[in-house]
C-alpha cells in the first residue's frame, strides 16, 4: 500500500500564503490610516491660488476636527456639494465661523462688520455679497483666488460633517514640499 505524502509547503501555495501574511496587515494599516487619520488628495483647479496650485498633492489630516472646530484661516478639504458636478473634493479656506455674519462690500470681506485681514490674497475680490449669518455647526468658505472659485457664495455654508479634514502637508511637486500654512 502507498503511504500518504505529507502536504507540500513549498511552491506557489506557500509563496502565496507568505505574501498574504505580509500584505494583509499592511493593507489593514493603510485602510485605517486613510479612513481615520490622514489621506492624500489632489488640488483640482485654480481656486486656491496662490496658496495651492492645480495638480499639487496634499495630505489631509482628519483628527483635528474630531477634537475641535475649524478655525478661521484653516484650509479645509470638503465633500463637493450636490449642486456641483464631479465627486472630487474641494479645497477652500475657512472665513466665517458659527454665529458670525459674513459680508463682502466692494470686494472686501467683513466679519461682524469688521474688515478681514487677508494677506494670502494676490488679487482683490470683485463684487459684493449681502450679510449672511453662519449657522451653528457650519462654516463659510472661500477660495483664495476669489474671482475663480465656487465657494460658499454659490453653494452656501458648509456643515462641519462635510469637512473631510485639514490640508496639512503639500508633498507634490517635491520642490513645494512642506506644511500647508493657515495664515
Amino acid at each position: 500500500m502507498s503511504e500518504e505524502q505529507p502536504a507540500r509547503t513549498d511552491g506557489i501555495g506557500a509563496w502565496l500564503k507568505e505574501l498574504l501574511e505580509a500584505l494583509l496587515p499592511a493593507l489593514v494599516v493603510v485602510l485605517v490610516v486613510n479612513i481615520f487619520l490622514a489621506q492624500a488628495t489632489r488640488v483640482d483647479g485654480q481656486s486656491m491660488n496662490p496658496s495651492l496650485h492645480n495638480n499639487e498633492r496634499v495630505i489631509i489630516e482628519k483628527i483635528s476636527y474630531r477634537l475641535q472646530s475649524p478655525e478661521r484661516g484653516d484650509i479645509v478639504v470638503l465633500r463637493r456639494p450636490l449642486a456641483l458636478p464631479s465627486e472630487d473634493p474641494l479645497i477652500k479656506r475657512v472665513i466665517g465661523l458659527p454665529g458670525e455674519t459674513v459680508e463682502i462690500r466692494d470686494g472686501r470681506v467683513f466679519i461682524d462688520g469688521q474688515p478681514l485681514d487677508e494677506p494670502y490674497l494676490e488679487q482683490p475680490t470683485w463684487g459684493s455679497m449681502p450679510p449672511h449669518l453662519v449657522p451653528e455647526d457650519h462654516v463659510f468658505v472661500l477660495g483664495d483666488n476669489r474671482n475663480s472659485s465656487n465657494d460658499s457664495r454659490f453653494f452656501g455654508m458648509v456643515r462641519f460633517d462635510n469637512i473631510i479634514g485639514k490640508a496639512w502637508i503639500r508633498y507634490w511637486p517635491p520642490s513645494e514640499f512642506g506644511l500647508v500654512k493657515s495664515e
